[in-house]
């Protein structure tokens, strides 16, 4: 069985786990943190000024499959009248990946999203140089809107901002 449940600080550990190198931390995490490999308390720190910068409207989310921390992300409201969200920090057990535990999870928050916090709209940004998290959100109905980009390690990264307008539900 599929279900979320509220992030705990000791989830960082287990999050930092499922990321094998820095490529793979940085299409994660972008530049928010300086240090890589990045410690648990500093997951737990960067958390704590997302909500303080959102007034608390922020959810990070652990995504289990009977009882197993399987995947996580964090979902921001950044415009309750507007039923603006965001989603971000997403991430997949790096031994779980390719099972579809991507587009499930991102179902499951969409309809979180839309059922719990009024969202009409929900965005996100990816880079272009992951293209397993590209084709997931794909697959689950985002679209792109916008590019941006950002030098990361020196290297100048595209990033697709994407989002996913409710209409008749979400695609399964």
């Amino acid at each position: 069985m599929f279900t979320f449940r509220a992030f705990e600080d000791k989830d960082a550990e287990r999050i930092l786990s499922w990321i094998k190198d820095e490529h793979s931390f940085r299409q994660w995490s972008a530049d928010t943190y300086k240090d890589y490999p990045a410690k648990p308390e500093d997951i737990a720190l960067r958390y704590s000024e997302i909500k303080s910068n959102h007034n608390g409207l922020v959810y990070p989310l652990m995504f289990t499959c009977d009882g197993e921390a399987v995947g996580h992300l964090i979902v921001r409201v950044l415009d309750k009248e507007q039923g603006l969200v965001r989603f971000g920090y997403i991430i997949v057990d790096s031994e779980k990946r390719g099972q579809g535990l991507g587009s499930k999870m991102l179902r499951e928050a969409l309809r979180f999203a839309s059922d719990n916090l009024g969202a009409k709209r929900v965005t996100l940004g990816v880079f272009e140089n992951n293209l397993g998290a590209c084709n997931c959100y794909k697959a689950v109905g985002f679209k792109q809107f916008d590019m941006n980009e950002y030098t990361i390690n020196g290297e100048l990264w595209k990033c697709p901002e994407m989002e996913y307008v409710f209409a008749t539900g979400i695609e399964e």
